[in-house]
């Protein structure tokens, strides 16, 4: 019998290998926003190590991103400049423990997802009534 910590793993790695990728890129965003809250906590507990790990993988998942970007489109440009802009403000943060710079990323990161999550909520609204017309 499955444990539940083997069944949410599970579950986990289904998640992710079926999902689109507008619900990876929502995925990337909400990870993003764990990993920078946890460094914000890692700071507050003056723990170096742990400030570090999470700050770095925030920034691992920007660069994803940036690199997934169709930079044929002027906004796709936009947001790669924009995602730089946050990676050299978390470098930032971590070189000076600086929480207010942490959550300046916090508040585009939300911004991105929330955009994010209104985009596929609209084309899963289109693509519904598309198949209720056929």
């Amino acid at each position: 019998m499955a444990t539940p910590t083997s069944a949410y793993n599970a579950y986990k790695q289904n998640s992710v290998t079926t999902a689109s990728p507008g619900e990876l890129t929502l995925m990337l965003y909400n990870g993003c926003l764990k990993f920078l809250v946890k460094g914000k906590e890692a700071i507050v507990d003056n723990n170096i190590q742990e400030k570090n790990t999470n700050i770095q993988k925030a920034q691992a998942i920007i660069k994803e991103l940036m690199v997934t970007l169709n930079t044929d489109q002027d906004v796709a440009k936009q947001m790669l400049s924009l995602y730089d802009y946050m990676n050299r403000r978390l470098i930032e943060a971590n070189i000076k423990n600086d929480i207010s710079m942490i959550d300046e990323v916090i508040e585009l990161t939300t911004d991105f997802r929330d955009t994010w999550k209104q985009v596929i909520q609209i084309t899963r609204q289109q693509q519904y009534s598309n198949t209720q017309q056929v």
